[in-house]
């Protein structure tokens, strides 16, 4: 039994280094990035003749707290009437789709071209409803806004003159955060997002390896997404499916770093975890949708079937880093009572450097967006513990969901409920659309979190503290979940 724990547990340190290597790539990429000068093609806006017709599209469902916010931001975007149409796909079965064409109506009187697309079914979720106003899209490209994104004025004069360049299908922007600074749980999500737009984005972009179309945020070309094969609703992230499968036609993705669109994090955690739910589950059920056509197409370079590979499977390291949080504790048994693995333990030891390698590229995602100096770096020490302690105590559930992407089990897209919150005063209580279920996942969730208290005590009991550390951060991550998955009061 000793010597299987110590395998698996083995095995997946290993993963986890590798992986770890390649977001290491990767930061070497985004510091060469940093250092090219773009000289792209660029249509010039200020020529009625270079500026092509713009579709936006609003995907929304039941977003009652944001859709006035959302609509009004819209209406704001500058760019010539004649070459812009908006769509509000609106899948919506409560109040607000009465209200939302109340609003619309309003808007069509200023003379803007916005019209109000309803279905009769939500068939294909999201990916359906963008499907169904591609029918009638009037637009070269379409940009495509989450109900939660407030675009500013300029997006448009931003991103379309990049589609001069004839192989460009996509030009996607970088999520900011307009509540950042809500709470801890708004702060995690805003750390982990901002290392997926910074280092992940420009890391694989400027190489020329497979990135993503986030959803949201950022524009197609209509003959694109045609090409690709239009928006599929059979995985949960129809963005990283249509994406891979541009990609897998040759078009080319641009990536703009330096152009941000504000949008509000969730802030209670039931919303957090469907949202994480859904994005970890999707991307399991596209590597095995997509990875095999990308491993046989023998123009594609080994080192971006490598990146692809490891990001189609990001989601995938939360089950190594399971195994490894269980497995801990009896290892720590072993190696306190078995002297037969002494030589292994110096040699694990090396399972560190992935922990400092990740530290190294967090911090250089962090000092671009929040600046250098020792207090920064004081607040970034802070961050990086408590991002992978909520990251370990979300582990569980995030596990789940890639397992069930893996062995094929089909379950419906969930949104994520909007609360518009834009300041620290601002309240989600009340919100109508959020879950008070508490799942049999929480359940696990406090018995690990009790697991983990009882390394804690183990630590001090068998006088070994080389895992304290570790089972500490364990035992505040999953304390976080469970605590903030059955109260009710949480800010």
């Amino acid at each position: 039994m000793d010597t299987a724990i110590i395998i698996i547990y083995t095995a997946a340190l290993v993963v986890i280094f590798i992986y770890s290597l390649v977001q290491l790539s990767l930061l070497f990429n985004y510091i060469r990035a940093q250092k090219k000068l773009d000289n792209s093609p660029r249509f010039d806006l200020s020529k009625q003749a270079e500026t092509p017709y713009v579709t936006v599209q609003l995907p929304v469902y039941n977003e009652k707290y944001v859709m006035d916010r959302l609509l009004d931001n819209i209406s704001q975007l500058e760019y010539p009437k004649d070459k812009l149409e908006i769509q509000v796909l609106d899948d919506s079965t409560d109040e607000s789709v009465h209200t939302t064409a109340t609003h619309i109506n309003q808007l069509k009187e200023t003379g803007l071209d916005i019209s109000h697309i309803t279905r009769k079914d939500r068939s294909g979720f999201k990916a359906g409803a963008l499907k169904e106003g591609l029918k009638v899209a009037k637009g070269e490209y379409i940009a495509i806004f989450d109900a939660d994104f407030l675009p500013g004025k300029s997006w448009l004069y931003k991103t379309i003159p990049y589609f001069k360049d004839e192989n460009i299908g996509v030009v996607q922007t970088r999520w900011g955060h307009i509540n950042r600074n809500y709470s801890l749980l708004t702060k995690i999500q805003a750390f982990a997002l901002d290392f997926h737009f910074t280092l992940e984005q420009v890391g694989r972009n400027y190489n020329n390896h497979f990135i993503n179309f986030n959803g949201t945020a950022g524009a197609w070309r209509k003959t694109c997404i045609e090409d690709a094969g239009n928006w599929e609703g059979d995985t949960l992230t129809e963005d990283l499916d249509l994406s891979y499968r541009a990609q897998l036609k040759k078009w080319k993705f641009k990536y703009l770093e330096e152009v941000e669109t504000p949008a509000e994090l969730p802030v209670v955690i039931s919303a957090a975890r469907s949202q994480q739910f859904r994005w970890n589950k999707g991307a399991a059920e596209n590597f095995h949708k997509l990875y095999g056509r990308l491993l046989k197409d023998k123009s594609i370079p080994i080192k971006t079937k490598l990146h692809s590979f490891f990001h189609l499977l990001n989601s995938s390291m939360f089950i190594m880093m399971l195994l490894v949080a269980v497995l801990s504790v009896p290892v720590l048994y072993i190696k306190s009572n078995s002297s037969m693995f002494n030589w292994y333990f110096s040699i694990i030891a090396a399972s560190g450097l992935s922990v400092i390698i990740f530290f190294i590229c967090y911090w250089n995602m962090f000092k671009k967006i929040h600046g250098n100096g020792v207090s920064n770096f004081l607040e970034y020490i802070k961050m990086f513990f408590a991002f992978f302690s909520i990251a370990m105590g979300f582990s569980f559930h995030n596990s789940l969901a890639v397992l069930e992407g893996h062995f094929g089990k089909r379950s419906d897209f969930i949104r994520t409920p909007k609360f518009n919150i834009n300041s620290l005063t601002d309240s989600w209580k009340g919100n109508k659309y959020i879950s008070k279920n508490i799942s049999k996942s929480t359940i696990l969730e406090a018995l690990l979190m009790v697991y983990f208290g009882f390394g804690i005590y183990s630590a001090f009991t068998l006088e070994d503290f080389g895992f304290l550390v570790f089972h500490l951060m364990l035992f505040f991550g999953f304390s976080f979940v469970f605590y903030h998955s059955v109260t009710t009061n949480y800010k």
